[in-house]
């Protein structure tokens, strides 16, 4: 199989790529802590009860869902 130099640059991934992953990785990550945390602080710091917070991530999960649909 000859070594052909002309393909070898079409190997690489561009530095944009490497980018936009990086940062879709980032903001993937906060939107994950902000999941986690956003419960606790609804409790702790506002009060709320666990009844309360999972009434507003159901209308939460359901509202992105129907989104989705539409």
């Amino acid at each position: 199989m000859p070594n052909h130099p002309a393909s070898a640059p079409a190997n690489r991934i561009p530095r944009t790529v490497w980018l936009l992953g990086f940062v879709s990785l980032l903001m993937d990550v906060s939107s994950e802590m902000i999941h986690t945390l956003l419960p606790l602080f609804m409790v702790t710091t506002l009060g709320l009860s666990a009844t309360t917070v999972g009434l507003i991530e159901g209308i939460a999960e359901s509202t992105a869902l129907i989104v989705k649909i539409a």
